[in-house]
């Protein structure tokens, strides 16, 4: 991926911080992107593992279907620092990363890691816990939460979701170039998305007739929830000539 000022690789990976928080992430957002910081040193990489989670002898699951890269690294060891090389796992996407971290954290070497209440203890566990070998890394994400204001996030994600049409909807995470575009959500089967949100980052001129959203001059089939306009995904993909494909062991759409 082309180089990325701070704040835009915040950006770009908020969205889908936050979602898999309200899915029940035991990360806070705070920690979990000055996390990615520090261990990616601001690059996302094409295979998304923005945590410097290893291959070795781990089994593949819905997140992680077993592709690893070779690559060097260092660890603390015996008071110093030893430049090695390790195999990292390999993900189609930030959001497969995250899912396939919070399976991770969920063994019982992370108990205290899910348990803490604040960004500082959260960062403090994670050392403690042994998920990095640098004595200095919960001083790090302290001091990385802070001087990005990255607090912020915790709010966001602990926010109430504002929707009337889509009350009770499985929300889906739609995919493109290995990110979090946008949240849909499912209703009778049917993915249901933010027309304009979307549809302008594909290149389409989004448009209001009063009651139908237009692509290109086209009306399509619409839902309108708190003055945002809904289209189904299949038919915004259709009138925008995208592919898409539904992955139903993760309910995540990816646009090719």
């Amino acid at each position: 991926m082309a180089a990325m000022t701070r704040q835009q690789f915040i950006a770009a990976l908020v969205p889908a911080v936050i979602q898999v928080r309200r899915e029940g992430s035991p990360m806070l957002p705070s920690v979990r992107l000055a996390q990615y910081i520090l261990e990616t040193g601001g690059v996302i990489h094409s295979w998304y593992n923005l945590g410097g989670i290893k291959a070795l002898g781990a089994s593949p699951n819905a997140y992680w279907q077993g592709q690893a890269v070779v690559k060097g690294t260092w660890e603390h060891i015996d008071g110093r620092n030893v430049n090695t090389s390790a195999a990292f796992r390999a993900y189609s996407s930030v959001y497969h990363f995250m899912k396939d971290q919070d399976l991770l954290f969920m063994k019982a070497r992370y108990d205290r890691v899910r348990l803490a209440k604040t960004p500082e203890e959260q960062a403090q566990m994670l050392l403690a816990c042994g998920y990095a070998t640098d004595p200095a890394y919960a001083t790090k994400l302290i001091a990385i939460i802070t001087s990005n204001g990255l607090r912020q996030y915790d709010d966001q994600a602990a926010a109430a979701v504002k929707t009337t049409v889509f009350q009770g909807a499985k929300t889906v995470p739609i995919l493109q170039g290995g990110m979090v575009e946008v949240i849909g959500y499912e209703r009778g089967g049917t993915v249901w998305v933010p027309a304009r949100a979307l549809g302008s980052r594909l290149g389409g001129k989004i448009g209001w007739t009063g009651s139908k959203v237009t692509v290109n001059g086209q009306e399509l089939e619409s839902l309108l929830d708190g003055g945002t306009g809904y289209v189904t995904m299949r038919a915004l993909a259709a009138s925008l000539n995208k592919k898409i494909e539904w992955e139903q062991s993760t309910r995540t759409v990816t646009i090719i």
